[in-house]
């Protein structure tokens, strides 16, 4: 049964860990319902990890969209959270609610996320949750900040910045959002916000204090390798195994033992193979 906000905020009451994983397509997402993941994140990491790009900016709203809709096909019992790209919210209150609205009209989710914590952002939060649209905030490591932050830099690691994060998490929360993902932050400065704070907090790099852990599928399976983040573990290899299945059937195929005419060829019965010989030698 699909987990809603109450479901997020008894886990997270109870000290029952929530789980959160991003995906981007339909297989994927099949496989992380059978898995039994609490929640899952279309996020605009799919610019980097699925797209090619070097940066998340490029993501449009028509890109989450269309991978929201995939997820949501996908995974049809589960909690889904959309990823509001860059330039899509820091508008205006208007086009953030518009943009918000489509995730859960067109693509079915269950939730938008946005970045940052300028009095603007606050404003948008409020809005879109005035509009009737959960909201998750997302603090510490926001990459569509990174030009400001000088980089995909871990965050809070003075006592002032830490500080800081913990003043805008209180803010994002007072403005309406439901949840709060936290990225990059010491564990002491994610517990610290956790446990001042009374909605759900997910951490990505941010410690085992908080209330659920979220990570970068296309990082945990091995798939994506182009860096690894200090706050990855790796569960699987999968990369591995693809090189692995695309470099025996490229050698097969050069070396003309696949298909065989047994195990992989369709067959068709000796007399309608004896028609098709005479049909030939007549033209």
């Amino acid at each position: 049964m699909k987990k809603s906000i109450l479901d997020l905020n008894r886990m997270a009451d109870e000290g029952e860990k929530i789980t959160y994983l991003t995906c981007y397509d339909y297989l994927t997402a099949k496989y992380q319902e059978r898995a039994g993941v609490d929640m899952i994140l279309v996020g605009d990491s799919m610019g980097m990890v699925a797209l090619g790009y070097d940066t998340t900016f490029p993501v449009t709203m028509d890109d989450m969209i269309r991978a929201c809709q995939a997820v949501r096909r996908g995974a049809p019992n589960t909690f889904i959270v959309g990823d509001m790209p860059y330039m899509s919210y820091q508008i205006s209150d208007e086009q953030a609610v518009e943009n918000a609205g489509r995730f859960i009209k067109e693509a079915g989710c269950d939730a938008i996320k946005l970045e940052g914590c300028t009095p603007a952002i606050a404003g948008r939060v409020r809005a879109i949750s005035e509009a009737g649209i959960l909201v998750s905030g997302h603090l510490g490591l926001t990459p569509q900040f990174a030009g400001q932050l000088g980089g995909y830099k871990a965050q809070g690691k003075t006592a002032d910045t830490a500080l800081k994060l913990l003043e805008q998490a209180a803010e994002i929360e007072k403005a309406g959002a439901a949840m709060i993902l936290i990225e990059g932050v010491p564990a002491v400065v994610g517990k610290a916000i956790t446990e001042r704070a009374g909605i759900p907090i997910l951490g990505i790099g941010a410690g085992s204090h908080t209330h659920g852990q979220l990570l970068i599928y296309a990082d945990m399976v091995g798939l994506y390798d182009n860096f690894t983040p200090k706050f990855v573990k790796k569960y699987a290899d999968v990369g591995a195994e693809l090189f692995k299945g695309f470099e025996a059937y490229i050698k097969e195929v050069h070396a003309g033992t696949f298909p065989d005419d047994v195990e992989h060829t369709y067959k068709i019965s000796d007399e309608e193979t004896k028609k098709l010989e005479e049909l030939l030698s007549g033209k």
